[in-house]
Protein backbone atom coordinates (compact mmCIF):
# COMPACT_ATOMS: atom_id res chain seq x y z
CA UNK A 1 0.00 0.00 0.00
CA UNK A 2 0.63 3.96 -0.72
CA UNK A 3 1.59 5.14 2.43
CA UNK A 4 2.95 8.03 4.71
CA UNK A 5 3.47 9.06 8.61
CA UNK A 6 5.37 12.43 8.98
CA UNK A 7 6.30 13.97 12.16
CA UNK A 8 6.93 17.63 12.47
CA UNK A 9 7.80 19.38 15.51
CA UNK A 10 8.24 23.01 15.94
CA UNK A 11 8.55 26.18 18.88
CA UNK A 12 4.81 26.31 17.44
CA UNK A 13 3.74 23.19 16.40
CA UNK A 14 3.31 19.40 16.75
CA UNK A 15 1.97 17.54 14.01
CA UNK A 16 1.43 14.24 13.28
CA UNK A 17 -0.08 13.08 10.10
CA UNK A 18 -0.61 9.06 8.55
CA UNK A 19 -1.83 9.20 5.11
CA UNK A 20 -2.68 5.97 3.35
CA UNK A 21 -3.97 6.23 -0.27
CA UNK A 22 -5.69 2.93 -0.74
CA UNK A 23 -6.92 2.26 2.24
CA UNK A 24 -10.05 4.89 3.33
CA UNK A 25 -10.48 2.81 6.26
CA UNK A 26 -9.15 5.28 9.18
CA UNK A 27 -9.83 8.65 9.12
CA UNK A 28 -9.27 11.07 12.91
CA UNK A 29 -8.95 14.73 12.79
CA UNK A 30 -7.94 16.31 15.50
CA UNK A 31 -6.33 19.95 15.23
CA UNK A 32 -7.90 21.50 17.71
CA UNK A 33 -9.85 23.70 15.20
CA UNK A 34 -13.27 22.88 14.17
CA UNK A 35 -13.89 24.17 11.18
CA UNK A 36 -10.47 22.87 9.85
CA UNK A 37 -11.56 19.70 11.34
CA UNK A 38 -14.48 19.30 9.49
CA UNK A 39 -12.44 20.08 6.06
CA UNK A 40 -9.88 17.15 6.39
CA UNK A 41 -12.70 15.05 7.47
CA UNK A 42 -14.68 15.70 3.73
CA UNK A 43 -10.85 16.04 2.23
CA UNK A 44 -10.26 12.08 3.74
CA UNK A 45 -13.89 11.01 2.47
CA UNK A 46 -14.42 12.74 -0.90
CA UNK A 47 -11.10 11.60 -1.95
CA UNK A 48 -11.00 8.08 -0.63
CA UNK A 49 -8.11 8.47 2.06
CA UNK A 50 -6.65 7.04 5.27
CA UNK A 51 -5.96 10.41 7.01
CA UNK A 52 -4.96 10.86 10.87
CA UNK A 53 -3.78 14.00 11.84
CA UNK A 54 -3.01 15.00 15.42
CA UNK A 55 -1.96 18.72 15.63
CA UNK A 56 -0.86 20.55 18.98
CA UNK A 57 -0.54 24.02 18.27
CA UNK A 58 0.09 27.75 19.27
CA UNK A 59 -4.07 28.23 19.63
CA UNK A 60 -4.04 31.20 22.42
CA UNK A 61 -2.18 33.23 18.80
CA UNK A 62 -4.24 32.35 15.87
CA UNK A 63 -5.00 29.27 13.86
CA UNK A 64 -2.39 30.23 11.42
CA UNK A 65 0.64 27.68 12.56
CA UNK A 66 -1.62 25.01 12.97
CA UNK A 67 -3.16 25.11 9.48
CA UNK A 68 -0.24 26.30 7.48
CA UNK A 69 2.08 23.55 9.05
CA UNK A 70 -0.55 20.66 8.43
CA UNK A 71 -0.22 21.92 4.96
CA UNK A 72 3.43 21.13 5.27
CA UNK A 73 3.25 18.03 6.66
CA UNK A 74 0.40 17.04 4.20
CA UNK A 75 1.99 17.65 1.34
CA UNK A 76 5.22 15.65 2.34
CA UNK A 77 2.96 12.68 3.10
CA UNK A 78 1.95 12.61 -0.23
CA UNK A 79 5.23 13.43 -1.84
CA UNK A 80 6.41 9.79 0.26
CA UNK A 81 3.54 7.82 -0.14
CA UNK A 82 3.88 7.97 -4.24
CA UNK A 83 6.90 7.31 -4.25
CA UNK A 84 8.57 7.32 -8.16
CA UNK A 85 4.98 7.76 -8.84
CA UNK A 86 4.93 4.93 -11.91
CA UNK A 87 2.23 4.45 -13.68
CA UNK A 88 -0.35 7.14 -11.47
CA UNK A 89 -2.79 9.26 -13.84
CA UNK A 90 -0.99 12.66 -12.73
CA UNK A 91 -3.75 14.81 -13.57
CA UNK A 92 -6.91 15.68 -11.72
CA UNK A 93 -9.08 17.95 -12.45
CA UNK A 94 -13.15 18.36 -10.28
CA UNK A 95 -15.59 20.95 -10.11
CA UNK A 96 -18.01 20.68 -7.21
CA UNK A 97 -21.40 22.78 -6.44
CA UNK A 98 -21.98 23.57 -3.03
CA UNK A 99 -25.58 24.84 -2.82
CA UNK A 100 -24.94 28.29 -4.69
CA UNK A 101 -21.07 28.02 -5.06
CA UNK A 102 -19.55 26.13 -7.89
CA UNK A 103 -15.47 25.64 -6.91
CA UNK A 104 -12.62 24.06 -9.39
CA UNK A 105 -9.49 22.59 -8.01
CA UNK A 106 -7.03 21.35 -10.94
CA UNK A 107 -3.62 19.08 -10.07
CA UNK A 108 -0.62 18.02 -11.77
CA UNK A 109 1.61 15.82 -9.07
CA UNK A 110 4.61 16.87 -11.64
CA UNK A 111 7.18 17.22 -9.28
CA UNK A 112 7.10 21.35 -9.69
CA UNK A 113 5.60 23.25 -7.29
CA UNK A 114 3.41 26.17 -8.10
CA UNK A 115 -0.08 27.17 -6.51
CA UNK A 116 -2.81 29.68 -8.16
CA UNK A 117 -5.68 30.61 -5.56
CA UNK A 118 -8.29 32.20 -7.42
CA UNK A 119 -11.41 32.65 -4.71
CA UNK A 120 -12.68 35.83 -3.26
CA UNK A 121 -13.59 34.95 0.77
CA UNK A 122 -15.61 37.72 2.21
CA UNK A 123 -16.11 36.27 5.79
CA UNK A 124 -12.79 36.73 7.48
CA UNK A 125 -13.44 33.90 10.07
CA UNK A 126 -15.32 31.14 10.86
CA UNK A 127 -15.31 29.61 13.73
CA UNK A 128 -11.37 29.93 15.40
CA UNK A 129 -10.39 29.65 11.70
CA UNK A 130 -9.22 32.57 9.41
CA UNK A 131 -10.45 32.12 6.34
CA UNK A 132 -7.40 33.78 4.22
CA UNK A 133 -5.22 30.94 5.66
CA UNK A 134 -7.01 28.77 2.96
CA UNK A 135 -4.60 30.30 0.34
CA UNK A 136 -1.67 29.43 2.74
CA UNK A 137 -2.58 25.45 3.56
CA UNK A 138 -3.09 25.32 -0.04
CA UNK A 139 0.19 26.51 -1.11
CA UNK A 140 2.00 24.65 1.45
CA UNK A 141 0.14 21.43 0.41
CA UNK A 142 1.34 22.37 -3.12
CA UNK A 143 4.93 23.01 -2.77
CA UNK A 144 5.57 20.17 -0.32
CA UNK A 145 3.52 17.96 -2.66
CA UNK A 146 5.53 19.01 -5.59
CA UNK A 147 2.14 19.93 -7.34
CA UNK A 148 0.47 21.98 -9.47
CA UNK A 149 -2.73 22.91 -7.92
CA UNK A 150 -4.95 25.59 -8.94
CA UNK A 151 -8.10 26.27 -6.79
CA UNK A 152 -10.75 28.66 -7.96
CA UNK A 153 -13.97 29.63 -6.89
CA UNK A 154 -15.93 30.51 -10.12
CA UNK A 155 -19.11 32.22 -7.87
CA UNK A 156 -21.39 31.73 -5.18
CA UNK A 157 -21.58 33.93 -2.01
CA UNK A 158 -21.34 32.18 1.24
CA UNK A 159 -17.65 31.66 2.72
CA UNK A 160 -18.36 28.34 4.28
CA UNK A 161 -19.59 26.88 0.86
CA UNK A 162 -16.38 27.64 -0.63
CA UNK A 163 -13.91 26.46 1.27
CA UNK A 164 -15.98 23.03 1.50
CA UNK A 165 -16.37 23.51 -1.87
CA UNK A 166 -12.39 23.76 -2.58
CA UNK A 167 -11.81 20.95 -0.39
CA UNK A 168 -14.01 18.65 -1.91
CA UNK A 169 -13.01 19.80 -5.57
CA UNK A 170 -9.03 19.12 -4.02
CA UNK A 171 -9.82 15.36 -2.76
CA UNK A 172 -11.84 14.58 -5.75
CA UNK A 173 -9.00 15.68 -8.36
CA UNK A 174 -6.45 14.57 -5.79
CA UNK A 175 -7.93 11.08 -6.34
CA UNK A 176 -7.71 10.97 -10.15
CA UNK A 177 -4.51 12.24 -9.93
CA UNK A 178 -2.94 9.59 -7.77
CA UNK A 179 -5.29 6.39 -9.30
CA UNK A 180 -2.53 3.81 -10.66
CA UNK A 181 -3.16 3.19 -14.41
CA UNK A 182 -2.25 -0.42 -15.25
CA UNK A 183 -2.06 1.29 -19.01
CA UNK A 184 0.52 3.61 -17.87
CA UNK A 185 3.97 2.47 -18.92
CA UNK A 186 6.27 3.98 -16.14
CA UNK A 187 5.53 7.09 -15.40
CA UNK A 188 3.13 9.51 -17.12
CA UNK A 189 5.88 11.44 -18.97
CA UNK A 190 8.11 12.29 -21.57
CA UNK A 191 11.12 12.63 -19.16
CA UNK A 192 10.68 9.23 -18.02
CA UNK A 193 10.54 10.71 -14.14
CA UNK A 194 8.11 12.80 -12.24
Amino acid sequence: MRKATINRATKETQIKVALNLDDQSQVAINTGVGFFDHMLELFAKHGRFGLVVEVKGDLNVDAHHTVEDTGIVLGQCFKEALGDKAQIERYGNAFVPMDETLAQVTVDLSGRSYLVFDAELTNPRLGAYETEITEDFFQALAFNAEMNLHARVLYGRNTHHKIEGLFKAMARAMRQAVTINPAIQGVNSTKGMI
